[in-house]
């Protein structure tokens, strides 16, 4: 049986996870919050939200505010989603970079890789002798549980489907033993560093970016978390960079002092 969320627990828990990510969870996330909760409550012998989130505040290793945050991250992603994103980079940006010897990319909400394997795949098929030059691409993300499989590269067929097949010639391996699982190969691994960042917090970061990826995260933010957070990326963002939201999300009414250069795409 579920434990049962009231009213001002609710209200509670909701607060906390607000104040502490930035994440507004509207009445709809009410039931979410129950299923993804209750069996870790269940797990721990513990029968109300108050002694749960009582728990969280109280447990200095972190370990549990941990295990809560994962619990209610939502993880979509999907290889060469928003497609026209990477159509931009191709043809408009990354031949540019044939002249750059550093480049600095971030995927801000990287979830389980797809968006930077997919960010590197279009940037090393763009330019000439790309393992010559210095690249880093940051991936960071709320929740822990995903690094494991992101750092690995290993996705089953249906998810690598959306990359092309020349792309998957070059930069994917069949895994033998396996039902049909692909690996991302070692050298664009290799590119690619995964982080912890709350984007709520102050970013423990000391270089500016050619792009930033921060798609589909502002949608559970209010207006003033938007705010806050995209002046705090503009500040990582390189003159001349590029910021690339998700095609749901918009930046009207936010003050960045970012040119529109077309759908979800900002130059500093």
């Amino acid at each position: 049986m579920k434990p049962t969320l009231s009213d001002e627990e609710f209200e509670r828990l909701r607060q906390f996870i607000y104040k502490l990510c930035g994440i507004n969870l509207g009445p709809a996330k009410r039931e979410l919050i129950i299923a993804r909760l209750s069996k870790r409550m269940r797990d721990l012998g513990i029968e109300t939200f108050t002694t749960y989130q009582n728990l969280v505040e109280q447990d200095r290793s972190g370990n549990e505010l941990t295990y809560m945050l994962n619990a209610i991250s939502t993880n979509k992603t999907d290889f060469f989603r928003e497609s026209m994103h990477f159509d931009f980079l191709a043809e408009k940006i990354y031949p540019q970079l044939n002249q750059q010897q550093r480049i600095r990319i971030w995927s801000a909400a990287c979830s389980t890789g797809e968006e930077p394997y997919t960010i590197a795949m279009t940037l090393l098929d763009a330019l000439h002798q790309p393992f010559q030059k210095d690249i880093k691409i940051l991936a960071t993300d709320l929740s822990t549980r995903v690094f494991n499989k992101a750092e690995a590269g290993i996705y089953p067929g249906q998810v690598i489907a959306p990359v092309p097949a020349s792309y998957r010639q070059k930069y994917l391996q069949k895994l033998p033993g396996t039902e049909g699982h692909w690996q991302v190969v070692a050298p664009l691994r290799k590119l690619i560093h995964f982080r912890r960042l709350n984007l709520m917090e102050r970013f423990p970061l000391t270089t500016q970016f050619d792009f930033i990826f921060c798609r589909n995260v502002m949608i559970y933010f209010d207006k003033p978390t938007q705010e806050q957070l995209v002046g705090k990326l503009v500040e990582f963002l390189a003159p001349g960079g590029h910021l690339f939201i998700g095609h749901s999300e918009s930046l009207i009414g936010v003050s960045s002092g970012l040119k529109h250069v077309r759908s979800a795409i900002y130059q500093k």
